[in-house]
């Protein structure tokens, strides 16, 4: 497991945006998937979104395809989630996690952080 650092989270209307970011130790970042699960009170976890360690691939749940944008920052070890038009659905702790490929190690998860959307 890697310590990961998550911010970002918050208190916004409807419509509104927030960025998460999801910071790994370099060695670590260099060679995983980092991405965000949510859960919401009463539903399972649900996959949300993840950068891949290679080829610049990103995949996104239907849910939040076109609304949300992920990305790697390198020079500075972190991967950000960018949540446009936010609506009371998206309101849950998100956790990011890094997954490192090729059996490197187990999946590692962040603290969550709260984003709560009101109407």
């Amino acid at each position: 497991q890697v310590p990961l650092e998550e911010s970002g989270g918050g208190s916004v209307q409807t419509g509104g945006s927030l960025r998460l970011s999801c910071a790994a130790p370099g060695r670590a970042f260099s060679i995983s998937d980092i991405g965000w699960f949510r859960q919401a009170p009463g539903k399972e976890r649900e996959f949300v979104a993840v950068a891949a360690v290679s080829g610049g691939n990103t995949y996104y749940a239907d849910s939040v395809r076109s609304r949300f944008t992920i990305s790697r920052a390198n020079a500075e070890n972190t991967v950000y989630l960018q949540m446009n038009s936010l609506n009371p659905d998206d309101t849950a702790i998100y956790f990011c996690y890094a997954d490192p490929v090729l059996g490197a190690g187990p999946r590692s998860w962040g603290q969550g952080t709260r984003v709560t959307v009101s109407s």
